[in-house]
């Protein structure tokens, strides 16, 4: 009886052993994706009335979990009964993040014309802002299960021929760290200016530059995210290009690994871009004539 015991436990320890350093492989293959993640909801979060940014994000949030609810087993069992599949959506998913990425090089770097945006300037009534909220977390509820699916597929994807209790515990843990990190990192962003209008108001000289600081850093602080976030986009593409792809791997091995997934990242958002707007060019046509 007591060896019984003694070897269910040692088999558990065995299991959160694997558990943990999947999760250390899965925390890092997935690390780009929550870059985006953060610097993407740290842009749709901001921009509320200081008193309603905290519910707002909270709306998010519970979105974001409820997101996560939905993928988890539906990617469970098609790992179960379809893995084969994993890997051509894992595929999919690159294809997406290169695109996302070369698009907002292009967007950056090519000039091109814009489509002007008419600000209405008259004041919204209540109804207005109330609806105008409503939207814009279901845009980012949206978005972040876009991001979930590639968060959640490429977590699998590095646990894939592992038992499944471990590949449930794995990908589990990296989603809850992608709901809870992610929005509690937002969470501090969204509120350094609330924080720093806070320490302006203090007597102190250093509590006055520190605030002032904060302010002035937010806007800093979510550029920045955008342009790491779409880097990350890039390499996270890539490097599942170069392990995923015989050819690709050949071609670039001789480069350090940064450099050779940066390059099939943007080489692969590239041909994307071009393939996008060909059918955009090609679709428009059609439709005026």
């Amino acid at each position: 009886m007591a060896s019984g015991i003694f070897a269910l436990l040692d088999d558990i320890a065995a299991l959160m052993d694997d558990v943990v350093v999947m999760s250390k492989i899965a925390t890092k293959k997935t690390a780009g994706i929550l870059g985006d993640d953060l610097a993407v909801n740290a842009e749709k979060a901001s921009g509320f009335v200081s008193s309603r940014e905290i519910p707002v994000l909270w709306a998010i949030t519970k979105g974001s979990f409820l997101n996560k609810l939905i993928i988890l087993p539906l990617a469970f069992l098609l790992s179960y009964f379809l893995p084969s599949l994993i890997t051509v959506i894992l595929l999919l998913g690159a294809v997406y993040l290169a695109y996302e990425g070369a698009e907002k090089i292009y967007e950056y770097v090519i000039p091109h014309e814009h489509e002007v945006e008419k600000i209405n300037t008259a004041p919204l009534s209540d109804a207005e802002i109330l609806a105008l909220e409503k939207g814009k977390i279901k845009s980012a509820v949206v978005t972040d299960f876009i991001l979930s699916v590639e968060i959640v597929i490429i977590a699998l994807g590095t646990v894939l021929g592992k038992p499944t209790i471990t590949q449930i515990l794995v990908v589990t843990f990296i989603a809850i760290i992608a709901t809870v990190g992610v929005y509690g990192i937002v969470a501090l962003i969204v509120r350094m200016d609330d924080m720093g209008v806070l320490l302006m108001t203090k007597k102190s000289k250093i509590s006055k530059l520190t605030g002032n600081f904060l302010i002035q850093a937010l806007p800093i602080v979510i550029k920045s995210l955008a342009v790491i976030g779409t880097l990350a986009l890039l390499l996270v593409a890539g490097g599942i290009f170069v392990h995923s792809i015989e050819p690709v791997h050949h071609l670039l091995q001789s480069l350090p690994s940064i450099a050779g997934e940066f390059i099939a990242g943007l080489v692969g958002g590239i041909l994307a871009l071009l393939i996008v707007n060909v059918f955009k060019k090609l679709f428009g046509k059609a439709k005026t004539s």
